[in-house]
C-alpha cells in the first residue's frame, strides 16, 4: 500500500477522484445516484464537511 505524505490543514481544501470496482457503471442508474447522495448526507451530520461541486460521469 502506498505511503502518501498528509497535510491536514483545518478548513482545508480537498479534490477526490474515485473509481467503482471495475469502473462498473454503478452511476448510470437514478436509484445509486440517490444513494450516493444520502450517504453524503449522513456523513456530513456525522463529520460536517462543505462540498463545493460533485461530478458523476457515467
Amino acid at each position: 500500500m502506498s505511503q502518501h505524505r498528509r497535510c491536514y490543514v483545518p478548513g482545508g481544501t480537498v479534490f477526490l477522484t474515485l473509481v467503482t470496482y471495475y469502473r462498473t457503471p454503478l452511476f448510470s442508474e437514478p436509484e445509486n445516484i440517490s444513494r450516493l447522495r444520502t450517504a453524503v448526507a449522513k456523513t456530513r451530520t456525522e463529520k460536517p464537511f462543505e462540498m463545493t461541486a460533485a461530478v458523476i460521469f457515467t
